[in-house]
């Protein structure tokens, strides 16, 4: 993100808080299912099979380094540790303490992720001293005919999943969705799921990487070996009734329309053309994420890119500012704290 740096002169011990909007250098993470098409939206890729970008992420070893301005080259979890109200919020603070709360990601499906599901907060906390993992996705690009799993396509029950599982049946018992740019769908907790070969998706989840694998299409490694299961973890966690996760919504040019407001995260999509305002309390950072065209953010005098493929944080204390651009971005806080 290039910016115009007349700000960017302070030494960071300084007593005050330097207020400019945070890029950071992505984790790239190699999988079994990735590909190469996370270059398409910029990323400059560092093998093959790279299906994951973590963009903001606090998770264990897993943390972001900013890239620019008066902090460039210092992580997430030290700018939190040193400014905690400033970057996180008020409120967000007071509830999360120095943890940054969200994990942001672009993902690359080229072949099939196993079907799998995550826990719920309580059962993170007993079992991994975790958050559980509400997430949604916004899709970006897929292939024709590409699809995702989500739930069951009628209420079902452990011993029937058990059945099919133990059958190698359990997809005929699960909803599939064809995708295309722009849909939504929203992943609660317990949800049995699935991204597709094909598909490039923007992810925005809870603070966790506590995932149950259940069915992995019978893949084995190049050494022969297969992917671990959670089958017994997962009996509890399961949700087997019924869901609807895909959100319909109407873009509004230069508006933003709610996507989802869940206690965990709100999300809304902004179709900017010219200007969007934004003037918001300290409670609560923002984050941008651009999914195609490009914008810049102004305070003042000063300004920011965002391109497709970029994610943005914005501090808390940074209070006003404006978008400017033609751009798909997605905007993400807390909401229900």
């Amino acid at each position: 993100m290039n910016s115009t740096k007349q700000h960017i002169n302070n030494p960071l011990n300084t007593t005050g808080f330097k207020s400019y909007p945070l890029h950071f250098q992505p984790i790239f993470k190699e999988r079994i299912w990735g590909g190469n098409k996370l270059q398409s939206i910029g990323k400059k890729l560092p093998g093959n099979n790279i299906g994951e970008s973590w963009e903001i992420s606090m998770i264990d070893t897993d943390v972001n380094i900013i890239t620019d301005g008066v902090y460039q080259g210092k992580s997430l979890a030290e700018l939190i540790d040193l400014y905690p109200n400033e970057i996180l919020g008020t409120k967000v603070y007071q509830k999360y303490g120095k943890q940054f709360p969200l994990l942001f990601k672009f993902l690359d499906a080229k072949t099939d992720l196993s079907i799998q599901l995550h826990p719920n907060d309580e059962l993170a906390k007993k079992r991994h001293n975790s958050f559980g993992k509400t997430e949604m996705w916004y899709i970006m690009q897929a292939d024709e005919n590409a699809r995702i799993i989500l739930g069951f396509k009628n209420d079902s029950s452990s011993e029937e999943y058990l059945e099919h599982l133990e059958n190698k049946s359990l997809p005929s018992v699960l909803q599939e969705y064809y995708v295309k740019k722009g849909d939504v769908f929203f992943i609660e907790t317990g949800t049995i799921h699935a991204i597709g070969g094909g598909v490039l998706l923007a992810e925005i989840q809870q603070t966790s990487d506590i995932t149950y694998r259940v069915y992995d299409w019978d893949r084995v490694d190049e050494q022969g070996k297969a992917r671990e299961l959670h089958v017994d973890l997962a009996l509890e966690a399961i949700h087997y009734g019924k869901r609807n996760p895909k959100i319909e919504y109407v873009k509004q040019e230069d508006q933003s329309v709610e996507l989802v407001d869940c206690p965990f995260f709100t999300t809304k999509i902004i179709s900017l053309t010219t200007v969007y305002k934004v003037q918001k309390s300290n409670d609560c950072f923002l984050v941008y994420i651009c999914t195609e065209g490009s914008a810049k953010l102004s305070i003042d005098q000063e300004s920011f890119d965002i391109k497709q493929g970029e994610t943005i944080l914005v501090p808390a204390q940074l209070s006003q500012f404006e978008l400017k651009g033609e751009a798909t971005l997605l905007e993400v806080f807390i909401n229900k704290i």
